[in-house]
């Protein structure tokens, strides 16, 4: 709509070697909580993901299976837009890098590079690591259990000599520094912004951008022999899917430079060395930030296939519940830092948190009022000094939560929210609406609707990390489609007196361990 201000967040797109894993379903969520608050908050949003299909490791699995690339990235795509469908996503695109409108634009960006003079021709001659698609200076290896050299990844390496065309990465070092101090913000959170600051002051040296020894990839404009490096290709991307290289396209003019790049620690390199480099190489503005989020590991275990305990997304929300994973993946951890992922932790959020402490208190206080305010929304009497200050703790909570998405602060965003379902709970007990009822029941009415307009803003607020459930506790407080975004926050979408409301039901059902069935 006209006038609104616009939000461009964008995952990495996921490379198709792979089978979708926690990894990507974390990357995700944390994105589409954000596209979904900001787009409750007046925002016009766009939310990127996709595939990155080119490079060497794609061309060697499709030759394994005895299949052409396309038909191998065709196949394995389709897992991740699955995926996304599967957790709820709310993604606007996309992308995936063999389309025709990406050939197009990383052509175009390699033709800028080139005339602007970044671009150049020479022979590589290096180590270069086929499953990180990287390559690596002799100082950065390691020595594998039997000698051999290994990526500081633990990757296998392979000396490659090869006609090259290089980026002029070395004459950016100075302005890329300079770039961090002007734009604080840039990297997130501050570890990984430090260890950026730490590589680029190092020295910089030029980057290979292009490679002869395999063909599945986009061709170098005017030089077929050559294949574009598929970091140049894929970091391309996030400017393809807002219409570059047509600069007047409406989505670059509203969208570009994206909002934010959400990343794994294990690509920060690429997104905040490289990325903004090609980019104001190209004349064109830089991202305004780029967050980069921790690991999973299992039960305290390193997630590795070989160890088979790669954690699925889709047997997680078989097991819990799709709302019961995204609260937990965002809650549990200080987002940016590694986390760990336990069954035990995982049932624990979902019956304390999520059962006892948000929905028991929607489920006892909408049930008082089904039983003794005629199934409608309570009359609304004079306020006491306790009641303001429940109202006003969940009337503050749009500008504190807002605030904390901003920095992507998830895990500090909900457990402020949990402060005030915890003040509701306590301020229950304290009024004890149920003793009210034959004493003052004029009072009883004021306490539960100061109780059901806190639980109405609680819930507004949690529509972006659970939208199933808190659609349903909206519904029971029958608040229309149209008034749940956050202009309806507050006294100014406060519940209306005698609005007829619904029987209400649980949102949030306790997680019952199954029986073990007797052999």
């Amino acid at each position: 709509m006209a006038g609104q201000k616009p939000f461009y967040v964008t995952t990495p797109i996921y490379y198709v070697n792979d089978k979708p894993h926690i990894g990507h379903a974390y990357t995700t969520l944390a994105c589409d909580v954000l596209a979904r608050f900001k787009r409750l908050d007046g925002y016009t949003v766009k939310f990127l993901t996709g595939t990155d299909e080119h490079g060497q490791k794609v061309e060697k699995s499709a030759m394994a299976k005895g299949i052409a690339p396309q038909q191998f990235t065709d196949d394995v795509s389709q897992n991740f837009r699955d995926l996304a469908a599967a957790m709820g996503y709310s993604n606007d695109d996309f992308i995936r890098t063999t389309e025709v409108r990406h050939k197009a634009a990383c052509q175009a960006l390699w033709t800028r590079l080139l005339e602007k003079g970044d671009i150049y021709l020479d022979k590589y001659a290096g180590w270069y690591a086929v499953r990180d698609e990287a390559f690596y200076s002799e100082s950065e290896l390691k020595a594998g259990p039997n000698g051999e050299k290994l990526a500081p990844t633990g990757a296998p390496v392979e000396w490659v000599e090869e006609a090259s065309y290089f980026f002029r990465l070395s004459a950016w070092q100075d302005r890329l520094l300079a770039f961090y101090e002007a734009n604080p913000d840039f990297i997130a959170p501050e570890s990984r912004r430090n260890e950026v600051l730490s590589f680029v002051r190092g020295g910089l040296q030029d980057l290979s951008v292009s490679r002869t020894t395999f063909k599945w990839g986009v061709p170098v404009p005017g030089d077929d022999a050559h294949i574009m490096y598929v970091w140049l290709d894929a970091l391309t991307n996030y400017i393809t899917a807002v219409g570059y290289p047509d600069t007047d396209a409406s989505d670059y003019k509203q969208f570009w430079p994206a909002n934010l790049h959400m990343v794994g620690k294990d690509i920060l390199r690429f997104h905040a060395v490289y990325w903004p480099a090609f980019l104001m190489a190209a004349d064109l503005p830089p991202p305004q930030r780029v967050f980069a989020h921790g690991w999973w590991t299992n039960e305290g275990q390193k997630i590795s296939k070989s160890l088979g305990n790669v954690i699925d997304p889709y047997q997680l929300v078989e097991r819990y519940g799709l709302d019961q994973v995204r609260f937990f993946m965002l809650r549990e951890v200080p987002f940016g830092n590694d986390g760990d992922f336990s069954h035990q932790a995982m049932v624990g959020r979902m019956n304390s948190e999520l059962a006892n402490d948000f929905g028991n208190l929607s489920q006892r206080v909408l049930s008082m009022i089904n039983k003794n305010c005629n199934a409608a929304v309570p009359n609304k009497g004079p306020l006491t000094e306790d009641d303001e200050a429940m109202l006003g703790s969940a009337y503050a909570l749009l500008e504190t939560v807002r605030g904390q998405l901003d920095r992507q602060v998830f895990h500090e965003a909900l457990e402020s929210i949990w402060v005030v379902i915890r003040a509701a709970n306590g301020y229950v007990d304290r009024q004890a609406p149920w003793g009210l009822k034959k004493t003052d029941p004029a009072r009883m009415e004021t306490v539960l609707w100061v109780l059901a307009e806190s639980i109405r803003n609680l819930a507004l607020l949690m529509q972006p990390f659970v939208p199933t459930s808190a659609g349903k506790m909206l519904d029971q407080m029958a608040v229309a489609a149209d008034a749940r975004s956050m202009a309806h926050f507050g006294a100014a979408g406060a519940l209306v007196p005698g609005s007829a409301l619904p029987k209400p039901e649980g949102v949030f059902p306790r997680y019952v361990e199954a029986e073990a069935t007797a052999s």
